[in-house]
């Protein structure tokens, strides 16, 4: 393990300049082909090569190591959100109402740098390294989801990937080992029932009335039906009824989220929200109409993977920097790599008075102090690994 810092002042500038170009020119999942064409531009110059049988707009590129008993594979997302920017920042989004509000125009350029740095250091990198800048993290279908269809994974031994955090300190690095984040699936629900008038409730079949049961009873699926340390969440978003005082609708629409810690869990939650559904629907005379919208998996960070990890933070940055963390409810689609292949998903701290605002809110912004520690931390582990 090279003992010295990896990233001097001019890889720190040229990243950052990097990072802010991303940033003014966002795009939303699934149509980042200027940043795609940028970033496969970039490898492209540093000699890497670019695999095109990869779908559009993921760029996928391949460092082949001095010895190629090992295939590592880093990853970065590319994509941005629907948020109007809020800011006085120079570089502040040129897209109005899309903005990098969640750190993965600095995951872009921490990627980029990090190839950079090994097609310039290419007698220190044994390992094959595959370069994965993923498009469509925040979206459904998943980005990571249709690289691991194509074979992105086809070699590879191990996976690694990082986060900057604004709920983590600047300077400490850390992730949860196994369970590290929840799955995140939603449904929509109709209830049809017989609308009619509210001082004649007899003629009809009062969608709303049922629904408050519905709501009800789906967390007695958590409270009675979930393993008690399984975690899991159900949550309703939504509720469109009717518009009157005396008008009982013939519909309701519900929509909600279904978060769980385990596979279990979630082939639980999915299996039980639709029985009552329909069950509880068909009690009251109505009819129940369920459709179930796969989201992401849960995200288990491999034992083994997290070992070495954290013996790659604390012998290249300090023990005192390691951070174990505690499972999340957020989700991540790169819990796909994970399904698949052995290897973790790393938090890199970034909490400051510039990085302040949480995630998605149109205020973010990236503590670019915390960009050589992330670049470092993924050259050393495809160096290590």
């Amino acid at each position: 393990m090279l003992k010295t810092p990896l990233v001097d002042s001019e890889l720190k500038a040229w990243t950052i300049e990097q990072r802010r170009h991303f940033h003014m020119n966002p795009e939303l999942s699934g149509q980042e082909y200027e940043t795609a064409a940028y970033v496969q531009n970039k490898l492209e110059q540093f000699g890497i090569s670019v695999n095109n049988r990869f779908s559009k707009p993921n760029v996928i590129g391949y460092f082949k190591g001095t010895e190629g008993k090992k295939t590592i594979a880093l990853r970065a997302d590319m994509d941005a959100l629907p948020i109007f920017e809020e800011g006085e920042k120079s570089y502040i989004s040129q897209n109005p109402g899309i903005m990098h509000g969640c750190g993965h125009d600095g995951h872009t350029a921490i990627l980029l740098a990090a190839a950079k740095w090994m097609s310039e250091n290419p007698q220190l990198v044994k390992n094959n390294i595959v370069f994965i800048f993923q498009s469509s993290e925040e979206a459904s279908p998943s980005g990571a989801q249709q690289l691991v269809k194509e074979g992105i994974l086809d070699g590879v031994d191990a996976i690694y990937g990082i986060h900057l955090l604004s709920g983590l300190p600047l300077g400490k690095i850390g992730f949860a080992t196994g369970p590290a984040m929840a799955s995140s699936d939603d449904f929509d629900i109709v209830i049809e029932g017989i609308g009619g008038h509210g001082g004649q409730p007899q003629d009809s079949v009062d969608p709303i009335y049922i629904a408050t049961h519905l709501i009800q009873a789906f967390q007695s699926i958590v409270s009675r039906n979930l393993h008690p340390l399984h975690a899991g969440v159900i949550s309703f978003g939504g509720m469109q009824a009717g518009n009157s005082y005396n008008v009982i609708p013939s519909e309701v629409k519900l929509q909600g989220t279904i978060r769980a810690m385990t596979f279990e869990a979630a082939e639980l939650m999915h299996k039980k929200t639709a029985q009552l559904t329909e069950s509880i629907c068909a009690s009251f005379g109505a009819k129940g109409h369920y459709t179930f919208i796969e989201g992401t998996p849960p995200l288990y960070n491999h034992p083994e993977a997290c070992k070495f990890a954290k013996e790659v933070i604390q012998k290249t940055f300090g023990e005192e920097v390691f951070v174990q963390m505690e499972p999340s409810m957020g989700a991540e689609d790169y819990s796909y790599y994970l399904k698949e292949k052995t290897g973790a998903f790393i938090n890199v701290g970034m909490q400051s008075e510039k990085s302040q605002y949480p995630h998605h809110h149109p205020k973010f912004d990236i503590d670019e102090d915390a960009i050589p520690t992330a670049i470092e931390l993924m050259v050393q582990l495809a160096l290590n690994a």
